[in-house]
């Protein structure tokens, strides 16, 4: 029609040249290289992927402000782009477009698509210059539909060559499997994960993300095979040398057919890039399935022979949308002309049909405008494959909201948000990535939502995450690394593998963990088959005893610095791992070093240097806090200290600073021991014999850990020694007081000063305040265990006589030494004695 949206004005010297010509011919190559030397531009692509490739590859030439991609899912659009790369159905109507390019030009014949690619083929044209690249099988229609057209054929870069038919497992590396159908896809994959380790997987029902993935995994040689649809004959370029067919008939959604022999060159011609000759062939062994090239095909194949295309598919795109009956006429007319033939019905007709039979929804389409929106949304990609009856009732749950405006934005986002869910298997990712096109495609129209950029981001975050977690469940069912590394680099022969050992621990081969070790202890990777674990830990036996003694060599300098390391239970820790334990010794403050047995795998010179580096980290560990309970432990070990200081000192040593003043044996002492005490900084209580710089946490801590292991029965202490505890069991430091504990400190503290207050009262009652031990934490009846204890008593006040009002007067307290504080009775003068028994009698004094 003269209207026709697509039907660009352009001068004389606009030329149009259809490049074709076989798989690896450099044609989309060519074109981008056309687009870059005009001022603006478009090419349209039948994959979103190709289009985004190629949208990155314009990106680095042109810069990402000039370029835009335009597909049904994703719109990055600057601001004055120049250059589009597009899918084929989202191509601009832009009369000042310089070049316009059509890819896969062929597919004009696909009964799906193809009148959208004829209806660009016949009317999209560049001011300038106009590229229609296909196969060589689109040559006569070129000449009858576009006559003007100069057709530049282009042979193939290498050889194409047939193979015959290889098992499974004789099948070469660098090879794609193709089958045609999701199940049979598995189980190539599922064979090859355990043959050689796993496979990529591209199928089409995948999102472009997952399948670049996928792709990406291939590329970089983590797997050596690839199994695929047929998606893979479309513009994939990859490093494949053979192609190999599970089958050589599919399912094209209204029959089971034998693939054409264009189909199967379009597929076979993916082995072999650029100057690099490939081969195809079929799998063997899978009984009586077997599929076999005919000696036709297989010539066809070679040489690039295949029947001339005879008709193109074609749809009225012109629309008029006066009524919902004259825009289904439009779209059933017939073709104005020879060559062009009309196409099975699309499913966006399916769908307009079947909603206009309704007439409610019928109903609601009047006017052009109403007409126009209508089929928009009628022509919204069935991205799930649920088929004309599902889809259409998706379409007509949009158009209760379409019809009146806008989405409304609630309904947008919480579509979206439902669908934001990585877990499941892979076929439920598949159908969630499904989905989540269907709203990106709906989020891109700026005439449907209204937040259209942020509901757009939303969606394509979404179909992101989706993406990552099929290429992970992918990659965990059918790729099993290790294998693929151990293959490939050793064989059977542990000596070829290349081991070495990461920052976290990890053991590697080839950078693929196979294990880590725990400390100095190597532990196979658990998911390790058991075929694998043999050879894993022959690799490990080999090449692990280098990579102990460097780390020994580090804990060692390590143990200097004290980097790294830490005292947990018995255990002595460096980097989260156990290296030592510890053991009793001579005695309670100096404990020995024993190496846990993870590092027996070390020599001996380099056992009894870790030895000596962390004996001599646990003594510096130890110097400071434990320092005056040493100076005490040495002066207690000396000879001329005598029986009954030495006896106290070494008793307060394994109690942890602290004793009872009953059990002190403070009688037994004379001023000069007194005064020995009274310099070491031992402090003689009312209630308790104390060493108040070992009431420390630091200090209580290890003495602590190391009571226990000389079996010295005791409550450890809390880790910050707090005033008070509760509980009624008193921990090392404390004094039990009822159902609470007072670190003894801070009950000679108490004490002192009940005492200062009596002394500086005139009367014998006096009134305690005992705020002072509130604000410990210490209870009333606490306290009043505590004076009672250091020999005070208290005096309850009289109740208030009948008719007095007011406080009752507060208790007052006297004291009166107790029984274990009075001084002892003075013994009785010697009395010279003689006799048998006077020797023994002066022994006992």
């Amino acid at each position: 029609m003269a209207n026709h949206p697509y039907a660009h004005a352009r001068d004389d010297r606009s030329t149009v040249k259809a490049v074709l010509g076989p798989t690896n011919t450099g044609k989309t190559h060519l074109a981008i290289e056309r687009l870059c030397a005009h001022s603006s531009g478009a090419i349209g692509f039948p994959l979103r992927l190709l289009a985004r490739e190629v949208y990155d590859r314009v990106c680095a030439i042109k810069g990402a402000q000039n370029v835009a991609l335009i597909t049904g899912e994703e719109r990055i659009e600057p601001k004055g782009a120049r250059w589009h790369l597009c899918t084929v159905e989202a191509m601009p109507s832009r009369p000042d477009l310089a070049f316009v390019a059509l890819d896969e030009a062929q597919l004009s014949a696909d009964p799906e698509r193809g009148h959208v690619f004829t209806d660009r083929l016949l009317h999209t044209r560049g001011r300038e210059e106009t590229m229609l690249l296909g196969s060589a099988t689109l040559e006569p229609m070129i000449k009858a539909l576009v006559p003007e057209a100069e057709i530049v054929s282009r042979p193939r870069f290498s050889t194409l060559s047939h193979a015959g038919a290889k098992k499974l497992s004789r099948i070469p590396p660098r090879s794609a499997i193709v089958a045609f159908s999701a199940e049979q896809v598995y189980a190539m994959a599922e064979m090859l994960r355990r043959f050689r380790g796993g496979a990529a997987v591209v199928m089409g029902a995948l999102s472009p993300q997952t399948r670049n993935a996928q792709v990406a995994m291939y590329q970089a040689g983590e797997v050596d095979y690839l199994v695929a649809t047929d998606a893979i004959g479309m513009g994939l370029n990859l490093d494949i040398t053979h192609v190999a067919f599970a089958g050589l008939s599919k399912y094209d959604g209204h029959r089971h057919r034998r693939l054409t022999t264009a189909e199967m060159a379009q597929i076979a011609g993916r082995a072999g890039r650029h100057q690099r000759d490939g081969t195809f062939g079929t799998l063997a062994g899978l009984g009586a399935h077997n599929p076999e090239f005919t000696d036709d095909e297989v010539y066809a194949i070679e040489e690039h022979r295949f029947a001339p295309l005879t008709r193109l598919f074609w749809r009225e795109a012109d629309l008029r949308f006066d009524s919902l009956a004259r825009l289904i006429d439009d779209l059933e007319s017939p073709p104005p002309r020879d060559g062009l033939a009309t196409p099975p019905q699309a499913i966006d007709l399916a769908v307009l049909k079947r909603l206009s039979e309704e007439p409610e929804t019928a109903s609601s389409v009047r006017g052009h405008g109403a007409v126009r929106r209508f089929w928009q949304a009628c022509s919204l990609p069935d991205f799930r494959q649920h088929g004309p009856e599902t889809h259409a009732r998706f379409v007509a749950r949009l158009w209760q909201d379409l019809r009146h405006g806008y989405l409304g934005t609630d309904y947008v986002a919480q579509a979206i948000a439902q669908l934001d869910n990585p877990s499941g298997d892979i076929d439920t990712l598949q159908g969630r990535i499904s989905a989540i096109r269907s709203w990106a495609y709906i989020a891109q129209r700026p005439d449907w939502v209204l937040a259209r950029e942020e509901m757009a981001a939303r969606a394509r975050a979404v179909e992101a995450r989706l993406s990552d977690a099929l290429h992970a469940r992918l990659t965990e069912r059918f790729v099993n690394r290790r294998t693929t590394v151990l293959m490939r680099k050793a064989g059977g022969d542990a000596a070829l593998l290349p081991v070495r050992v990461n920052d976290s621990g990890a053991v590697l081969v080839d950078d693929e963990p196979i294990g880590h070790l725990d400390g100095f202890r190597f532990v196979v990777d658990p998911l390790a088959r058991a075929a694998d674990r043999k050879l894993l830990l022959a690799a490990a036996e080999r090449h692990l005893p280098g990579v102990l003694a460097r780390r020994a060599a580090e804990l060692v300098a390590a143990a200097a610095l004290a980097d790294g390391f830490a005292l947990e239970d018995r255990g002595i820790v460096w980097r989260g791992s156990v290296v030592a334990r510890l053991e009793p010794g001579k005695t309670l403050l100096e404990p020995k070093v024993r190496l846990d047995p993870g590092l027996d795998r070390l020599s001996t010179r380099d056992r009894a240097d870790l030895i000596t580096a962390i004996s001599g980290w646990l003594a510096r560990h130890g110097a400071r806090p434990l320092a005056p309970l040493r100076k005490l432990a040495e002066i207690g070990r000396a000879e001329d200290s005598g029986p009954a200081l030495r006896a106290l000192l070494l008793q307060l040593v394994d109690a942890g600073g602290a004793l009872p003043r009953e059990a002190a044996g403070l009688e037994r002492l004379d001023p000069r021991q007194r005064d020995a005490l009274r310099r070491l900084g031992i402090r003689i209580g009312p209630l308790d014999v104390f060493l108040p710089a070992a009431l420390r946490p630091a200090a209580m801590g290890l003495w602590s850990r190391f009571a226990t292991l000389r079996g010295i029965a005791h409550v450890a202490p809390p880790a910050h020694l707090p005033p008070v505890v509760d509980g009624k069991s008193a921990p090392a430091g404390y004094r039990r007081l009822g159902v609470q504990a007072l670190r003894v400190d801070q009950a000679d503290r108490l004490v002192r000063d009940a005492h200062h207050k009596r002394l500086s009262a005139t009367a014998r009652l006096v009134f305690l305040d005992p705020a002072v031990a509130r604000s410990m934490g210490l209870g009333t009846a606490s306290y009043a265990a505590l004076m009672r204890l250091a020999g005070f008593r208290v005096h309850m006040p009289l109740s208030l006589p009948e008719g007095a009002f007011g406080p009752l007067a507060p208790p007052l307290w006297d004291w009166r030494a107790p029984r274990a504080l009075v001084a002892p009775p003075q013994a009785r003068p010697a009395v010279p004695a003689s006799g048998a028994f006077a020797a023994l009698a002066e022994l006992i004094r």
